[in-house]
């Protein structure tokens, strides 16, 4: 086993976006490639010799060459020991709660996220810090300088690791611990929630579905749902981990996950539904013919977190991005406590976590989380669901519709036009920005300045917000791996209960003919429609 360093010579535009750097598999298997993103994370840091890495990934296609390049790569650039997910398995919130509990420098995500997988689809990769969390942008920006200098990688001359071989083993004299993903995890979750109210919930015939969508939820779901909280076996559909996702999109929304609504819609069907993303980390919650929209769900658990044992004391905060409906802020105000607005990405979130200023957290984009770990957690908040279920003894609808008559409805919807020229988005944003609004009460580029650190985050979404408080956004999105996602967030505040349950698409009519005006959309990017409304 000899370290070699390879000579080598930057590629273009490998600058990590919201949740790391994401292009399709065939850029990630260019020589080098992978290579040197992976030497310009460990360059742009320091005092890393000797100690702990996690890596994992999704299970996609490319996830287990990807970790045994990094593997060593990590071996020859000195690090003491790395800890591995059986398989190359590690799902996003899980490796944030690894690198959290046993306290390791880091950790390298391999994931895409939502994005479909295969050989022709997406791959991706992100660099979390010691809090478990995303690299921040001035890390992140770090990394971006190095790809655009680096000369050479080091890499260790060995043979591949046995990834299914639980323990640990020595490559090159660093130490390469093979260690079972769902069990750290599933013990927090267990800390959290009340597991024997859940099982009651079960044993009285409850039925729920849970849709893994063939992605790395499968075994998680499968060991707390089936195993630990009695759940009836075949709970869990689509429960195997593929590289190719089943050939779906793992995105857990009313149009990927068409089995699950179905189900759910069906006379016979469970009474809770819940699906995960590619990596873990999101979240779609629906009842008996009723889907439960990302911000109200933030909303309604932060009304109910006290009912489960790990926040039984209350929260400090609520922490949202800035396109997430407003219903947060009106618990918020309501408990007296803060309710803080970021811009998209969860590594927003991090400062106000480990500073103590915010509990919740919440992405309209299908993201929830807490404190527990610095990652959202599509799994941990189907468990508060279940617990505030158990604990409410009422239905999923029921329970929305009571919050709705206690705080109003932030009556919301998303339209996002998916895979649109480049060029054209960004023409149109600059659009919406020069555009003179004198009926706004506000119409700006959103702008962050980080309460803890004084970091500030530039042109996060242009904003439109009437004087009634009703909202248009816009914001081209950071994940994708091809052309440009623009997404389109509307909203307006309903007090009347008599309107409540009206078809948000309905109500938003009007707003939703205005933003298409507003940009230009269909003129622009040559779209009459949105690609996916949620």
């Amino acid at each position: 086993m000899t370290i070699q360093t390879i000579q080598t010579t930057p590629f273009e535009g490998q600058k990590p976006g919201t949740s790391g750097l994401r292009k399709k598999v065939k850029v990630f298997r260019q020589p080098h490639y992978l290579e040197n993103f992976v030497q310009s994370i460990f360059d742009s840091l320091s005092g890393f010799a000797g100690k702990t890495l996690v890596v994992g990934g999704d299970g996609r296609y490319h996830n287990r060459a990807a970790v045994q390049t990094i593997l060593k790569m990590a071996c020859a650039n000195g690090w003491g020991k790395v800890m591995v997910g059986q398989g190359g398995i590690l799902s996003t919130p899980a490796a944030s709660c690894v690198i959290r509990k046993f306290g390791t420098f880091g950790g390298i995500v391999l994931s895409a996220s939502h994005n479909p997988g295969g050989p022709d689809e997406d791959f991706g990769i992100k660099y979390n810090i010691g809090n478990g969390g995303p690299a921040p942008e001035g890390v992140t920006e770090a990394i971006f300088a190095k790809t655009k200098t680096i000369s050479a990688y080091r890499t260790l001359e060995a043979p591949d690791i046995d990834l299914d071989r639980l323990g640990t083993q020595t490559v090159g004299g660093m130490t390469v611990e093979v260690f079972d993903p769902v069990a750290d995890y599933a013990a927090l979750m267990e800390t959290l929630f009340d597991f024997a109210a859940i099982r009651a919930l079960f044993t009285n015939g409850f039925r729920m579905c849970f849709d893994a969508m063939h992605a790395v939820t499968g075994p998680y779901a499968v060991e707390i749902l089936e195993r630990r909280l009695g759940a009836a076996p075949g709970t869990v559909i689509n429960g195997t981990p593929r590289e190719d996702f089943g050939g779906g999109h793992p995105d857990p929304n009313l149009v990927h996950a068409h089995e699950l609504v179905e189900r759910l819609n069906a006379p016979d069907g469970p009474d809770f539904g819940a699906a995960s993303d590619g990596d873990g980390d999101r979240n779609m919650i629906i009842g008996k013919n009723f889907y439960v929209t990302p911000s109200d769900s933030l909303a309604v658990l932060a009304a109910n977190a006290t009912l489960c044992p790990g926040y039984a004391k209350g929260l400090k905060g609520i922490a949202r991005s800035m396109p997430t409906s407003a219903a947060a802020d009106r618990v918020a105000e309501k408990l007296g406590i803060p309710c803080y607005e970021t811009p998209t990405g969860w590594k927003f979130f991090g400062n106000l976590l480990d500073d103590g200023r915010a509990t919740l957290c919440g992405e309209e984009s299908f993201g929830t989380g807490s404190d527990h770990v610095r990652e959202k957690d599509g799994l941990w908040a189907v468990l508060m669901w279940l617990n505030v279920l158990a604990a409410r003894k009422d239905s999923v609808a029921a329970i929305v519709r009571g919050h709705w008559a206690d705080y109003g409805r932030n009556v919301y919807s998303r339209h996002d036009y998916e895979g649109i020229d480049a060029k054209a988005a960004e023409g149109l944003m600059e659009h919406l920005r020069g555009l003179s609004l004198p009926d706004a009460a506000t119409h700006d580029d959103f702008a962050y300045t980080d309460p803890v650190d004084g970091g500030v985050s530039k042109k996060q979404g242009v904003r439109v917000i009437f004087k009634d408080g009703s909202r248009i956004v816009y914001r081209l999105s950071g994940t994708g791996t091809e052309g440009a996602t623009l997404r389109v967030y509307l909203e307006r505040f309903e007090p009347d209960p008599a309107k409540h349950d009206i078809d948000p698409q309905v109500a938003l009519a009007d707003l939703i003919a205005l933003a298409g005006q507003l940009a230009e959309i269909e003129a622009r990017t040559g779209r009459k429609a949105p690609t996916v409304i949620t």
